[in-house]
């Protein structure tokens, strides 16, 4: 197996993109009254991280068929590093109050597009 560096520097030198980020898996530790007491906290949390331009996506996810919530979220990172990342994980009110425990990944972005239309007279953005 390749170290990452190995792997990221072969896959640039492949025409890759390889924009490293961090995805934070999310999962409740158990107490649904202890998630729902820092979800205010949580939510500021995420647009402070937001407004800083170091959270990239953040939502829910569904279970394995798509059709229940089971509470597994999906935060992803824009950090110079995972100890970066991590320390922002570290610092979620979820995380540090101990409602959700959360593993913590590297994740390479190779490939793919994203579609983005802007409405200047309507103020409109549609993300598609």
């Amino acid at each position: 197996m390749p170290a990452w560096n190995d792997y990221k520097s072969e896959a640039k030198s492949r025409g890759a993109l390889a924009l490293e980020l961090y995805a934070v898996v999310s999962t409740p530790t158990g107490d649904p009254a202890l998630v729902k007491e820092n979800l205010p906290d949580h939510l500021a949390y995420q647009a402070e991280q937001e407004s800083l331009g170091t959270l990239f996506l953040a939502g829910p996810m569904s279970d394995e068929t798509g059709a229940q919530m089971q509470g597994t979220g999906l935060i992803i990172y824009r950090t110079p590093s995972l100890d970066d990342a991590r320390t922002l994980a570290d610092a979620d009110p979820m995380h540090s109050s101990g409602a959700r425990s959360y593993v913590l990944r590297r994740w390479l972005v190779n490939e793919g597009s994203l579609s983005l239309s802007v409405g200047l007279s309507t103020k409109s953005v549609d993300l598609g």
